[in-house]
């Protein structure tokens, strides 16, 4: 049975519950791996287990006791979540130490050192830790190598590279896999039995959303189902009709609505699905890989351009995928993506 509801992360959750049971839980970690595959859900159920007054065996919190209540509503005052406000780019430094009339008698770091209102543990999680500005990312230093007794640090990020050395070298590194197809239609078929949807349909959306559940959900959307084939057909071509491209792609993008996020959402999903893509075109020309989709195995096989032109777009598309959390224009975003992708040296005219 899955541990409090995560599909997935059978190894993690051994780790922590050994951990645990010899007292070693550590003081700061720093949770990695792709999005969408349930590491801020690990890090909220391990903060409720962690801080629970009766847990049972397996780390599994009581579910009963005042702490287990408090944090199951979002409002356990030992428990303190920080992430990444919608109107900014990074985490700022006033979350951790407090604005400029209030230095270190606000933010993380101040409320840390609080003695814990509930139990003997505190537990801070940082959501978004690949977007921390430097300044925020380096006041956290000396709190995570030296964390208050009984507290612990989760910091959630999506890679290595993308924290600071000092951050790296401060954290315990715990990975996360990407979630197995079998594992994300699991929870899809649980999510849609109120409007069920056609098996073989559920296991193509399993296939590509490659491990991410996040990204699962959004293609049960039809429109963005059917866009995905149309993305592939389109980056396949070359010369690359990159009028068609921007057009459809900020159709499907502005179709999630007036609000920021969804329409930041979905232009993630596209820029990750070229990514994909691009990735297979690479892996299918140098070691002769098939992807197992038949959808991305077409669209590799339809793919008219060469080594170089699928390296080079695949470079801009990760660019233009980190443009996305630093809050740029959308619009510009897409077109300028689509010019650099026609660029001569990407088209080789027949």
């Amino acid at each position: 049975m899955a541990w409090q509801g995560i599909e997935g992360h059978d190894a993690v959750v051994d780790a922590f519950v050994k951990a645990e049971a010899k007292g070693r839980v550590a003081g700061s970690y720093l949770f990695i791996g792709p999005e969408g595959i349930g590491k801020s859900s690990f890090a909220r159920k391990l903060g409720k287990a962690l801080t629970c007054a009766q847990p049972r065996p397996g780390l599994l919190p009581c579910d009963a006791c005042a702490s287990c209540v408090q944090a199951e509503a979002g409002s356990h005052p030992d428990i303190d979540i920080v992430q990444k406000p919608e109107d900014r780019a990074t985490i700022p430094l006033d979350a951790f130490i407090g604005d400029a009339d209030h230095r270190m008698r606000e933010g993380l770091c101040w409320r840390i050192l609080l003695r814990p209102a509930l139990g003997g543990r505190k537990v801070a999680i940082i959501l978004d830790a690949d977007l921390l500005s430097d300044e925020a990312a380096n006041c956290l230093l000396k709190t995570l190598e030296e964390p208050p007794d009984g507290a612990v640090m989760i910091l959630v990020g999506t890679a290595l590279e993308r924290q600071l050395p000092t951050i790296r070298s401060r954290c315990q590194i715990v990975r996360f896999r990407p979630l197995a197809p079998d594992a994300v239609l699991r929870i899809l078929a649980r999510e849609t039995e109120a409007e069920p949807v056609g098996e073989a349909r559920l296991r193509s959306i399993a296939a590509a959303a490659d491990g991410s559940l996040a990204r699962a959900r959004m293609l049960l959307d039809p429109a963005l189902g059917e866009f995905r084939g149309r993305l592939l057909t389109l980056l396949a071509e070359r010369p690359l009709r990159g009028v068609d491209l921007a057009r459809e792609t900020l159709a499907i993008v502005e179709a999630a609505g007036k609000d920021a996020a969804p329409r930041r959402a979905r232009l993630r999903l596209v820029f990750s699905q070229a990514i994909d893509y691009l990735r297979a075109v690479l892996r299918r020309h140098v070691a002769g890989d098939v992807p197992a989709d038949p959808v991305v195995a077409r669209a590799v096989e339809a793919w008219s351009g060469d080594d170089e032109d699928a390296s080079v777009a695949l470079a801009h598309t990760l660019d233009s995928l980190d443009a996305i959390d630093r809050n740029a224009n959308l619009t510009i975003l897409v077109d300028a993506w689509t010019a650099i992708l026609e660029e001569p040296r990407l088209a080789h005219p027949a």
